[in-house]
This record gives structure tokens, sequence and C-alpha cells, in this order.
């Protein structure tokens, strides 16, 4: 089983991940690889974030890693808060607060249309790989739901009525944009090993 070492620090997206992969390959987090740090998203895409947190993690241990980057772009607000949806409410923000100044700038708007979009970059052998996974829908008034995390709760993808907060993980794995990014990487890692 090949092992892959996730760039992230984030216990969620981890989870989510390993139900998305199964036992295909072995999924190592940065702490049980032993890696103790914080990597900067400094860049404006999730493109250029995404190759960063995993060239970073391949130039330390030249092993095989993939990491994500991704946003909530919003069609009203031109795309916001997108690379930066994890820090909208400033720096060491909740998601509480993020939540709840993208509630805020979307009060007076009619247009509710967002998107979740994952990219996700892989270095294998030293080579270079992105793959994008997009899930579509609107955002609500209030949030709803205590399952998921981020923007969960007052966002609801095309085809439900139920936000992603109200959905377990299979459910939400129907419609996740990280599903289908993941989904591409597993196809090509199964062609490619």
């Amino acid at each position: 089983m090949e092992k892959l070492i996730f760039a992230t620090n984030n216990q969620n997206k981890v989870n989510e991940v390993r139900k998305v992969l199964g036992n295909l390959f072995d999924i190592v987090t940065l702490k049980e690889a032993g890696i103790d740090i914080d990597i900067p998203e400094p860049h404006n895409t999730l493109e250029a974030n995404a190759t960063e947190k995993s060239s970073t993690i391949y130039t330390l241990t030249g092993k095989n890693c993939f990491s994500e980057d991704t946003g909530l772009e919003v069609e009203a607000l031109n795309g916001e808060p997108g690379v930066r949806s994890a820090r909208y409410a400033g720096e060491h923000a909740a998601f509480e607060d993020n939540v709840q100044k993208l509630l805020l700038n979307l009060k007076d708007v009619d247009n509710k249309k967002a998107q979740f979009r994952t990219v996700i970059s892989l270095i294998q052998n030293g080579i270079e790989h992105q793959f994008e996974g997009i899930c579509k829908g609107k955002i609500i008034d209030e949030k709803r739901g205590t399952n998921g995390f981020g923007y969960d709760p007052i966002f609801i993808p095309a085809g439900s009525e139920k936000t992603f907060a109200e959905m377990e993980m299979e459910e939400k794995n129907l419609f996740s944009h990280r599903k289908k990014a993941m989904k591409k990487l597993i196809d090509f890692l199964t062609q490619n090993v």
C-alpha cells in the first residue's frame, strides 16, 4: 500500500479524506510523520497555496505527499471569501467569526449562489499534479445542523435541501468538492502506482 503524507494539521480534513480513500492508501498526517510545522498560505490562489504546502513537505521529507486548499467562493462577493476562507474574519478568527462575517456581508444581497472549490496538489517522485473538485450551491441566512465544520451550517449543495452540517459524512460525500477532487487523485494514483 502506497504511503502518502497529507500536508495538513486539520483533523476534520484528515477524517474526510480517510473516509474517501478507505484502505486504498496509507495516509500519514503531519503529526504522525513527526512534522510539527504550520505551513503558510501566502498566495492569492488555491492552486498556489496547495503547491506551497505539498512542496514544503516534499522538500522536508523527500516522500510522496499531497495537500489541498479549499475555498468558499460566493458569486455576489466576487468570489470571496475564497482563498481567505479560513481567515475571512481575521488571521486568528474562529470559524464562527468567519460565518458571521459572511452572513453580515450577504445580509441585503439576493444572489446567494456559492461554490466550494478544492485544489489538491500531489507531488509524486518530484513531479506535481493538481486535481480540482467543485460543489455548487447556495448560502442560507441562518445556521442549520451540527456536523461538519467551517461554513457547512450555512451551505446547501445544489440538489439537496439540507446544509452540509445536517448531513452524515456518507451523504455529504455525494456532493463534496473534496470528494470530487479526491476521486481524481485516486484515479490518477491507481493508474500510476
